[in-house]
């Protein structure tokens, strides 16, 4: 099969598209013709080498978590699926090594859901890792009520769409962070305020708004963004964060209730995922997509930021 590959850690250069032997299945697994792959961030920090303390890995590396395909075939205890079915899933595996940007991949059945009916292929692989993200930052670490004030960072790119929706939808009251251009985007999407981050300090913004703060923070950017946001938490306010495990630490140290998230495989919230997107509740937004044999454009234009939305290949 073919299959974008990296035999070391470094640039887009690094990204080759090869033949490899098509993935066997153990008993408990499904081969999935993958139809697309959803590109991420993490995509390309894992081609760089950025998380090669925390997750091991072996050359050479399939990369991408994302993928939406047609169930080929299931090992011989597998008993929730059957060829044909169409499938999405977050990919991501013990060991990084067999991804998502292939024709074929190899993924334990209880980490798969069927896809939503009314997606495209492309559509579909859009959605696990940024909205499993989404809905276990808001869900399992928040802990976000109705009517809570949230404030949501980097609210236009693949988390953050997923986020204002899922809260919107969950009845509190949404501000979200992008740069001006993008706030058309998020009143779409169901940003209550739309917050231009460029325009000056995010702090003062929101206590013009909202003068006691807010009720939670999902931070994608860590650093500084993420010290800060402390600031404006009510009592008993929440703190997630997607990016800085050692801030979240320090923050902790100083009575704030912050956790760091880094998103597991979950069938099961998958699968109330596409409920979501079936009756309406959610959607997704494809910012640019490419053939698989061009993924070092698709991780060009991914880490030259500001990408609205969803890059996808089509395999």
């Amino acid at each position: 099969m073919r299959a974008i590959i990296i035999n070391e850690f470094g640039g887009r250069d690094k990204l080759q598209l090869a033949d490899v032997p098509l993935p066997e299945i153990k008993e408990d697994e499904i081969l999935v013709a993958v139809k697309a792959a959803g590109v991420n961030p993490v995509d390309y920090k894992a081609r760089e080498g950025y998380l090669r303390e925390r997750l091991p890995h072996q050359f050479p590396v399939i990369l991408g978590w994302d993928a939406a395909g047609i169930v080929e075939r299931t090992g011989t205890r597998v008993t929730t699926f059957k060829a044909g079915d169409e499938v999405y899933a977050y990919c991501r595996k013990p060991v990084v090594q067999y991804g998502a940007y292939a024709e074929y991949i190899a993924l334990p059945a209880v980490n798969v859901a069927l896809k939503p009916k009314n997606m495209t292929m492309e559509e579909a692989a859009t959605v696990p890792l940024t909205a499993l993200t989404a809905y276990q930052a808001l869900f399992d670490k928040v802990k976000l009520q109705k009517n809570e004030i949230v404030l949501i960072h980097a609210a236009a790119g693949g988390v953050g769409t997923f986020a204002v929706q899922m809260a919107k939808k969950h009845g509190a009251r949404v501000l979200g962070t992008a740069s001006g251009k993008n706030h058309d985007y998020l009143r779409a999407m169901g940003v209550d305020e739309p917050i231009d981050y460029t325009a000056g300090d995010f702090l003062a913004a929101v206590h013009k708004i909202y003068q006691n703060g807010v009720d939670a923070v999902l931070d994608s950017i860590g650093g500084e963004t993420l010290s800060r946001s402390a600031k404006i938490l009510k009592k008993g306010g929440r703190i997630v964060s997607l990016l800085d495990e050692a801030a979240v630490k320090k923050l902790k140290m100083q009575g704030i209730k912050a956790s760091y998230l880094f998103v597991s495989p979950n069938a099961e919230q998958l699968s109330k995922i596409a409920k979501m997107i079936e009756n309406g509740s959610l959607r997704t937004s494809i910012f640019a997509s490419f053939p698989l044999a061009e993924a070092a454009r698709a991780h060009e234009l991914m880490e030259q930021g500001h990408v609205v939305g969803k890059i996808v290949l089509k395999i």
